[in-house]
């Protein structure tokens, strides 16, 4: 229900409508708490119009295809090319065509308060929404304001780049044609993404990108991701940057690469990284900088340099908090706090130990990770390097999917890795990653066996079917019997 009041006092106030936002306040009414959620855009957030469902829309075709590709038989059945505006017509079904009627439906029936505007912290506890026709709605909240913004696509500051009208992960996410030419400045997870997508769509794909691909996953993963893109005809170069871009009288994009070399495109998208949605949240009045990240602790509590901030009641929850930049992980940070402010509210002491139910530390040991790139990759927890410099003495098995025999029977001529990095000290699991195609649901036993800290001998009797690609985990099992 929309409010029309002008003074609203609630028990929690959520600013963000995104899914983050959504959960943290479904949350908290279903522990008795009435909550007021701020929406400037449409209910649902990035995720549900610009991320996670239209780019995940605009890849499933083309993954279908090339699985079908990959057998004889069904490769043989496959006849003509993609149609684009086919492609466009199902991703549009997962936007609901960029109206969120339905969304505000939900938060009716969950019986949480509309308010649609820009909010503003005014001071504790104190919110005050301005709507797009000007009026205002002061919000008062008796326990918390949680701050769930999320974040935007970051445009570098790359002369001439702004004035070349570059798309961004909403642009692409909601294209309507494919270009004839896209130049990808990125080569990050919404870089390779839309590189596989759009040059299945009959795009002349080139990536530009400062680093390898995928950094922030094991250099094996990105590799294998860059050799399929090659094979797909995008033009790749790593460890440039693109040093200028103009879009000329007819508009064309030109690139200037830091080597000299020029690229030319009818379209440009800028994947280079996020940034906070705080520069217009009112953060000055709580003493904080506009425009920066929030710094939160285990149960998602804002705090400075000198510790929590006035008496526990500012939250923030999602991408704004810079943990972890993943629709999944909000979600997971929104259960544990609006349970959390539920039980403050109560009078009750919230569990805030290691793997406690308040406490949100997935985020700093097992997040978790889909990148639909064709092969897929997936990540959970440590890579080899990042537990090495956490102080874990590290062990590392490594093992080809492609000889596994579901994985076989799965496509011919199947390409793929699997790594777990093991706490040589504890003997668990740390960590994994794998490469390779339709790997995505490999991950949650990977997640379970991390949060869980299964032994590695009882992960022995945990005996996967056969012929499935799941067989990998009894090779890396043996293999590490063997190195060790």
């Amino acid at each position: 229900m929309t409010s029309t009041s002008k003074n609203l006092t609630v028990d929690v106030i959520i600013i963000g409508a995104g899914p983050t936002g959504e959960n943290v306040a479904d949350r908290a009414v279903q522990g008795g708490l009435t909550a007021a959620i701020v929406e400037s855009e449409l209910v649902g957030g990035e995720c549900s119009y610009w991320a996670c469902m239209p780019t995940k829309a605009l890849l499933r075709d083309a993954a279908a295809l090339r699985a079908a590709k990959a057998l004889p038989a069904a490769g043989g059945a496959v006849t003509g090319t993609l149609d684009p505006a086919a492609v466009f017509a199902r991703r549009d079904q997962f936007t609901s065509s960029w109206k969120d009627a339905g969304q505000v439906e939900w938060l009716t029936g969950a019986g949480i308060t509309l308010v649609r505007g820009h909010g503003r912290i005014t001071g504790p506890r104190a919110v005050t929404v301005t709507a797009s026709d000007g009026t205002t709605t002061d919000l008062q909240a008796r326990h918390a304001v949680v701050v769930a913004t999320g974040s935007s696509a970051l445009v570098p500051p790359i002369p001439g780049l702004a004035d070349a009208s570059p798309w961004t992960n909403r642009e692409a996410a909601a294209a309507t044609s494919v270009p004839g030419r896209l130049a990808i400045i990125g080569g990050g997870v919404v870089g390779v993404e839309m590189a596989t997508a759009f040059s299945a769509l009959g795009s002349q794909v080139t990536l530009v990108s400062r680093t390898r691909l995928l950094p922030s996953v094991e250099e094996f993963a990105g590799e294998q991701v860059a050799d399929a893109l090659r094979t797909y005809g995008v033009t790749l170069h790593l460890d440039l940057d693109a040093a200028e871009a103009r879009r000329d009288d007819a508009g064309e994009v030109h690139l200037t690469l830091s080597n000299g070399t020029e690229v030319t495109a009818d379209e440009v998208l800028v994947a280079t990284g996020r940034t906070p949605n705080t520069k217009d949240l009112g953060l000055e009045h709580v003493g904080l900088e506009p425009g920066s990240w929030l710094k939160v602790d285990d149960a998602l509590a804002v705090v400075d340099d000198s510790g929590q901030l006035e008496d526990g009641w500012l939250y923030a929850a999602g991408d704004v908090n810079h943990r972890a930049l993943l629709t999944h992980h909000g979600k997971y940070q929104a259960r544990a706090l609006g349970d959390l402010i539920a039980a403050r509210a109560s009078g009750q002491e919230p569990d805030l130990s290691a793997w406690g139910r308040h406490a949100a530390t997935a985020d700093e040991r097992a997040v978790t990770q889909v990148i639909f790139t064709d092969p897929e990759v997936v990540a959970v927890g440590h890579s080899a390097a990042s537990a090495e410099k956490a102080g874990i003495e590290v062990g590392v098995v490594d093992y080809d999917l492609g000889s596994v025999a579901g994985a076989s029977l799965h496509a011919d001529g199947y390409r793929g890795q699997a790594r777990m990095v093991i706490d040589e000290q504890r003997k668990v699991l740390v960590g994994f990653t794998a490469v390779g195609p339709d790997i995505s649901e490999l991950l949650h036993a990977a997640t379970i066996a991390i949060v869980g800290e299964v032994p590695l001998d009882r992960l022995w009797h945990a005996v996967p079917a056969y012929p499935t690609i799941s067989e990998i985990w009894l090779r890396l099992l043996e293999s590490a019997g063997r190195d060790r």
